[in-house]
């Protein structure tokens, strides 16, 4: 599911924001408003998330998601105006919402009670491979010579592989009733050892309104700079050819990093996990900025492709890590469902700025730069963030 799902829906959608605006005669700004509807679909449908799966069920949810999906990309391949690519994108959303990130993070704290990061990234680490595959074979159908309209073959493609993925996942998958929340143990566990605090209660709490304001500033970040990437090199000059290449190498890296963001976080805990992740996304965005078409740039725009994976997990495997580890058990399927939203609304805005500055200034560049230095506050600010919840944590386990 999300090897599909992500990989080939959302994992290299820069690859088409070029070909659409070009074919079409659309200003990028306009259509990135079209992921606008999406993140904030997704949002929305997040905020309700934990409702949703206790009166429909996981099946029936994976089911309309894929419906959704199907749907989206079909209308992306008909579309010949801008509303009507956001109807695609508010479908993409829905779609996404059902069977990615929150969707796996309720199935597997269902069946697993331990080692919950590592399964986390495995699950999640899917999208990568998925993104790798999906490069190499829509790339060379939306950049057919001489058909400026490849893009709408490549997404009829996507539907036929959507359509199939879907029946094999309703068959094989199956309704799991939650057990409760992990068992408190002696020994303090990584997330899954710790109580938490009720809803109501973390409502209370400044750093409550801290962490969603630094998840939604980093969701505003990685997608606005992950949405262009593809557009940025193809910009500066790089050959369609290379890029692709580069977002393969990119999605296998992401493959591994997700496995690796969960298992750090598991070996060595949430404090440095994040820094790893939050510093990662300063560097790789300064090198994003300063591309050029040259041999430099083309090594500078792999080792891009390659890092910036190592970024990603921020808005993927960590976000139901963080609410298991800054909030507990007890609020954990509300706290989910929030940091997810928020994320998801962060990207909703991301992406429209940051094509707002290609409009005026005809470069990626300066926003670029400006969303570096925000990554920066966020990584200073997320430390405070963890030392309250922390003093929070040993209140909790004193009583």
């Amino acid at each position: 599911m999300v090897f599909i799902a992500l990989g080939f829906c959302s994992s290299n959608k820069s690859l088409y924001l070029s070909a659409i605006t070009e074919a079409l005669d659309i200003r990028r700004s306009l259509f990135s408003i079209n992921d606008s509807c999406r993140f904030l679909a997704t949002a929305t449908i997040n905020l309700f998330f934990g409702s949703l799966v206790a009166r429909f069920g996981v099946k029936k949810l994976i089911a309309c998601g894929f419906c959704c999906l199907i749907a989206s990309t079909l209308i992306y391949a008909t579309a010949t105006n801008i509303y009507t690519f956001y109807v695609g994108g508010t479908l993409l959303g829905i779609g996404l919402a059902f069977s990615t990130t929150t969707m796996v993070g309720c199935v597997v704290r269902r069946m697993f009670k331990e080692n919950s990061g590592k399964i986390m990234g495995a699950a999640l680490a899917a999208n990568g491979l998925g993104g790798a595959l999906a490069a190499q074979i829509v790339t060379p159908i939306i950049f057919e010579e001489g058909n400026v309209f490849g893009y709408q073959n490549a997404y009829k493609l996507v539907a036929v592989i959507l359509a199939v993925t879907a029946v094999i996942v309703l068959v094989l998958i199956r309704e799991k009733p939650s057990d409760g929340p992990a068992e408190v143990k002696k020994k303090k566990a990584r997330g899954q050892g710790w109580i938490g605090i009720d809803y109501v209660t973390a409502r209370k709490k400044p750093y409550f309104y801290f962490s969603v304001l630094a998840i939604f500033m980093t969701g505003l970040v990685l997608q606005g700079v992950n949405g262009i990437s593809g557009a940025h090199m193809k910009d500066v000059g790089l050959d369609p050819a290379y890029v692709a290449t580069v977002l393969s190498v990119h999605s296998l890296a992401l493959t591994g990093f997700k496995f690796l963001t969960g298992f750090m976080y598991d070996k060595f805990g949430m404090r440095k996990t994040a820094m790893v992740c939050d510093i990662t996304a300063i560097l790789v965005t300064l090198v994003l900025g300063f591309l050029t078409n040259s041999t430099i740039g083309m090594i500078m725009a792999m080792v891009y492709g390659f890092f910036s994976s190592l970024a990603l997990p921020l808005e993927t495997v960590m976000l139901p890590l963080f609410a298991i580890d800054l909030f507990g058990n007890k609020s954990y399927d509300k706290m989910l469902g929030i940091f997810t939203a928020f994320n998801t609304a962060g990207y909703a805005l991301g992406s429209p700025l940051v094509n707002w500055c290609y409009d005026l200034c005809g470069s990626y560049k300066p926003m670029l730069l400006i969303y570096s230095g925000i990554m920066v506050l966020i990584t200073i600010g997320f430390q405070f963030i963890l030392n309250a919840a922390k003093k929070e944590r040993e209140a909790v386990e004193a009583e």
